[in-house]
């Protein structure tokens, strides 16, 4: 039995899989990183993990450009029967606010680094320079899209520690098949 790539009516494909474990370690990661590197002495290494943290946010804003039009393109499974009528209704608003979050998080800190007027440049894993978005300099839009990327950072959080106790509230109390499904692909024995 081969695993299949594409999402079957009750599975997940290994691509949804693979993206969605990938975007979760990195945003996760991301928010420690980011935690960490405000409260470093040496100046050396907070630039070193700033850098880091912006090439990091860079990977993830592609992966979840790319995980938005993989979901696009391919149907979620349906949710299993146990699923009651309010969470059937609740959990595309709470994707959707993921995804809205995961993508406006990643964007703020592009446009805080955009404005800053220190003007240092962004080097995705000291690759390329990243241009910035086309916004003006100044102190005062700093200080805003610090605030933005700041409250954004602490609700994402929040957002993914609410779906990670729903996934385990189905896992251990529901013992329905909403984890698994996400940790095991779907297979071409799904297909038929």
């Amino acid at each position: 039995m081969q695993s299949a790539i594409t999402n079957t009516p009750t599975r997940y494909g290994w691509a949804m899989i693979l993206l969605h474990w990938l975007i979760g370690i990195i945003f996760i990661g991301q928010f420690a990183l980011g935690f960490m590197m405000v409260r470093i002495a040496s100046q050396r290494t907070a630039f070193e993990l700033i850098q880091l943290h912006k090439s990091l946010g860079f990977l993830l804003l592609g992966l979840i450009i790319l995980r938005i039009a993989w979901r696009l393109g391919n149907a979620a499974p349906a949710l299993p029967r146990s699923v009651g009528t309010l969470e059937r209704r609740t959990a595309p608003l709470a994707h959707f606010a993921l995804y809205a979050f995961q993508l406006a998080l990643p964007l703020s800190g592009w446009a805080l680094v955009s404005v800053s007027t220190l003007e240092i440049p962004s080097l995705p894993f000291n690759l390329f320079v990243m241009p910035n978005l086309p916004l003006a300099e100044s102190d005062a839009a700093e200080s805003f899209w610090a605030a933005a990327h700041w409250y954004l950072a602490y609700a994402g959080i929040a957002l993914v520690a609410l779906h990670i106790a729903a996934a385990l509230r189905h896992h251990f109390q529901l013992r329905d098949t909403v984890l698994t499904r996400m940790i095991t692909p779907s297979s071409d024995r799904d297909l038929e």
